[in-house]
Formats: C-alpha cells, structure tokens, sequence
C-alpha cells in the first residue's frame, strides 16, 4: 500500500479548519467559566441551561472539527452510528435519572409516617 492510496484529503481538515475548531472550542469554554467563576448575576436555571447549551454545541464543534464526522464521510454511517449512540445515551442518561428521582421519593417516608410508626411505639 502506498501513500498515493490516500490521495483524497477529505477526511482530513486544512489548517485552517483545526483553527477555527480551536477558536470556537475556547469560545465555548470560556464563556461557562465567566458565569462560574465571575459570579454573574442570574437565575440559577439560565445559568445551567447556558452551561450545559454551550456544552453540547462544544461536543458538536469537535464531532464536526476535530473528528471530521460528516454527512459525506463514508456515506453517513458515521453520522448514523453516531445518532444512535447519542439516543443510547440520552435513554441510559433520562432512565437513571429518571430511576434515582422515583427512588429518592418512593423510599424516603414522609415525616407523618414516621410520627405513625413512633406513635404505635
């Protein structure tokens, strides 16, 4: 096999690309760390929501950027694979919490439970 195999440099981004990845990915790091460490004024909600908004569209600048996944790459089967493990993971990520929210409510008694059972006593 020789390097004239590899003629295509599609899969592979220029300079110019890995700059552009580099400077989003700063962008985007650096804005939840001024929120944080800034102590910026507002609602713990928005705050998250930002934080974790500006953290998913960091995950898809290095998908795009760095790992070079696109439509076109191996006729989308990267693209397709990589769906389907995010849904596994939203599935996975949903269920636990979704499982550890029930349990926590489901297995704490309520304080009139408690006074019950000493009452009995």
């Amino acid at each position: 096999m020789t390097t004239n195999d590899h003629a295509t440099d599609d899969a592979h981004g220029s300079y110019r690309s890995y700059l552009i990845g580099f400077a989003l990915s700063v962008v985007l790091t650096v804005i939840p760390f001024w929120i944080v460490l800034g102590e910026v004024e507002i609602h713990l909600w928005l705050a998250l929501t930002i934080i974790f908004g500006l953290g998913a569209i960091q995950i898809i600048v290095h998908v795009i950027y760095f790992l070079h996944v696109t439509v076109k790459a191996e006729a989308g089967w990267q693209v397709m694979s990589l769906v389907f493990t995010g849904i596994l993971l939203l599935i996975v990520l949903v269920g636990s919490i979704w499982v550890m929210t029930h349990l926590n409510n489901n297995m704490m008694p309520a304080h009139d439970q408690i006074e019950r059972v000493r009452a009995v006593k």
